[in-house]
């Protein structure tokens, strides 16, 4: 498959990319774990049908140490015995943030007093800005059709 636009050459895109990419590294240092931050990609990813970003986001997760029976069963993370109730809060509000247009109430208020059980205010904006980010990133790649697979870890960052 070939991607419809090249992301890295267009000017444009290359403008919009480094924005949305230094607010990524913002949400990188407010004390959430790199785990549960990635845990959030990978589900946002896998929701909006990004294959780069499963791809980039499993392959990183790994590389970090991540244990492949906790990367399979983020897709089902509700049933899952594997996760932290820290990361089960970030979970569901990934997927509630991501999935708006499913439900009228948005992020409901028990999802978003849970996470506030576990995060700061400092960590919840962080919590916030990975979801949208990663759902700017998904937008890039499912609209452009980029292609997945050949993502080194590391590759990005």
């Amino acid at each position: 498959m070939d991607a419809r636009l090249d992301l890295f050459t267009n000017s444009v895109a290359m403008k919009f990319i480094k924005h949305v990419n230094a607010g990524s590294l913002v949400a990188r240092s407010a004390g959430v774990p790199i785990d549960t931050l990635e845990l959030m990609a990978l589900r946002v990813s896998q929701i909006n049908g990004c294959a780069v970003c499963v791809d980039m986001h499993t392959k990183d997760a790994i590389e970090r140490g991540e244990t492949s029976l906790r990367l399979n069963l983020v897709v089902a993370w509700r049933e899952a015995t594997v996760f932290t109730e820290a990361e089960r809060a970030a979970l569901a509000l990934a997927e509630e943030g991501t999935r708006l247009a499913d439900a009228a109430p948005g992020v409901t208020d028990e999802v978003w007093a849970n996470a506030a059980k576990h995060y700061n205010e400092e960590q919840l904006a962080a919590l916030i800005a990975t979801i949208a980010s990663m759902n700017t990133w998904n937008r890039l790649n499912v609209i452009t059709q980029q292609p997945a697979g050949d993502y080194v870890p590391g590759q990005w960052g």
